[in-house]
C-alpha cells in the first residue's frame, strides 16, 4: 500500500537565530524527528530561513531585493549542508527542490514535478523544497512558504499539512493555544496578532488563510511549535498544538490543482443569479458578472466571488478580461465552463 503524503513546513523563526544563523541543535532535532515518520511517510520539507542564513555575506545588507536573492543563494546552499549533514546521521539523503511559481500554474509542468518526488521518494529520499529566490519574479514570488507547502499538500494529495510556528499554534486572547478548529468564521481570525518574526516573511494570518484553502480541499492541516519533545509526533496524532478538521471532498487530482487558486491571476465578482447557477454545476456566463478586478488572458485562472466579496469558486477563463469588459451584457457568452470550475 502506497504510504501517504506528508508535508512539513519550518519557518525562519523556527530554524534559525535571531542573527538568521542556522540553529544546529533544532535543525539536528528536526532530522531526529522526521527520521522517525520517514518509514511511514512520504515526506517533503519545505523550509524557510535561505534569506536568513546567507544575508550575514552579504556586505551592508539592507534588504532590497536584489540583496535578498543574493543572500538566498548564499544561504540555500549553507541550509541543504545542514541538512545533509544531519539527517545522514539518520542514514536519510535529501534532494533540494527550488520551486517557482509557474511550476504549479502550467499542469504539465506541475505533473513533472509531482513525477519527480515520487522517483525521490521511491529512492526513499526525502525533498527539501524552498521557493527559487534566487530568479523568481517579485510579482510572480509565491507570498511566503505557508502557500508553496499549502500548494504541495494540495496537489499531491497529502494527508496532513503541518506548518511549525515559533507560538506552538492558534492563541485565544489569553494566550492559551486553541486545540481544534471546526470552521472559519469572524472568531477565528479574530484572534490573530498582525505581527510577525523580523527574518520571516508570513505570520499567523497567513498561516490560517493556507490553512482555510486546504481544509477546504480535504486536507489535514496542524499548527504546532517546537518547544516540547517529540513535538512533531505529537502534533501528527493532536496531542499538541492546533488542529484544523478538513472537509470531506471528492475532488479529483485535477480539481484539487485547479482548487487550489495557485495560479490565480485575477478575479471577478458575480451576482447571486450566477452564484446559484454554479452551485448547480452549470457554467459561468457574462451576464452574472459585476465586475472584473485585475487581467487576465484566456486560459489563466480567476476567483470567483460574491457580492460580499466571498470567494465561492476558482475557474480557468474562456475569455480574456479585456473581451469579457466589452461583452458584459451579451447573452451566451460563457466566462468558464462548468468543467473548469471548482466550487470552494
Amino acid at each position: 500500500m502506497t504510504k501517504p503524503v506528508l508535508v512539513l513546513k519550518f519557518g525562519t523563526a523556527s530554524i534559525t537565530k535571531p542573527s538568521g544563523e542556522p540553529n544546529e541543535p533544532v535543525m539536528v532535532d528536526i532530522a531526529r524527528q522526521v527520521s522517525a515518520l520517514h518509514p511511514y511517510y512520504r515526506i517533503v520539507l519545505v523550509s524557510s530561513g535561505a534569506v536568513g542564513a546567507g544575508k550575514a555575506l552579504i556586505k551592508e545588507y539592507r534588504g532590497d531585493i536584489t540583496q535578498r536573492k543574493a543572500a538566498a543563494a548564499v544561504g540555500n546552499l549553507l541550509l541543504l549542508n545542514q541538512y545533509s549533514r544531519f539527517f545522514s546521521i539518520y542514514g536519510i539523503s535529501i534532494a533540494q527542490s527550488l520551486c517557482e511559481r509557474h511550476h504549479f500554474a502550467n499542469r504539465d509542468q506541475f505533473l513533472q514535478l509531482k513525477q519527480t518526488y515520487e522517483e525521490l521518494w521511491a529512492n526513499d529520499l526525502i525533498p527539501i523544497a524552498n521557493e527559487n529566490d534566487v530568479v523568481s519574479n517579485r510579482e510572480l514570488k509565491f507570498s511566503d512558504n505557508d502557500e508553496l507547502a499549502t500548494l504541495i499538500a494540495v496537489g499531491f494529495g497529502a494527508e496532513a499539512l503541518m506548518l511549525c510556528t515559533s507560538v506552538g499554534g492558534l492563541l485565544d486572547a489569553d494566550g492559551q493555544i486553541i486545540r481544534q478548529v471546526t470552521e472559519f468564521d469572524e472568531r477565528v481570525f479574530g484572534v490573530v496578532r498582525t505581527d510577525k518574526s523580523s527574518l520571516g516573511l508570513g505570520g499567523m494570518a497567513s498561516k490560517l488563510t493556507f490553512a482555510k484553502l486546504a481544509t477546504r480541499l480535504g486536507i489535514r492541516v496542524v499548527i504546532f511549535g517546537l518547544n516540547e519533545p517529540d513535538s512533531l509526533s505529537r502534533a501528527l496524532r493532536s496531542e499538541i498544538g492546533t488542529e484544523f478538521v478538513p472537509q470531506a471532498t471528492a475532488l479529483s487530482a485535477r480539481n484539487r490543482w485547479l482548487g487550489s487558486g495557485s495560479l490565480a491571476v485575477g478575479r471577478i465578482q458575480i451576482d447571486a443569479g450566477a452564484v446559484r447557477a454554479l452551485q448547480q454545476r452549470r457554467s459561468l456566463l457574462a451576464v452574472g458578472v459585476k465586475a472584473i478586478i485585475g487581467e487576465f488572458a484566456t486560459g489563466e485562472m480567476l476567483e470567483i466571488v460574491d457580492e460580499a466579496q466571498t470567494t465561492v469558486a476558482v475557474a480557468r477563463a474562456r475569455i480574456s478580461s479585456e473581451s469579457l469588459s466589452q461583452q458584459l451584457n451579451q447573452q451566451n457568452i460563457e466566462v468558464a465552463n462548468a468543467n473548469d470550475i471548482v466550487l470552494l
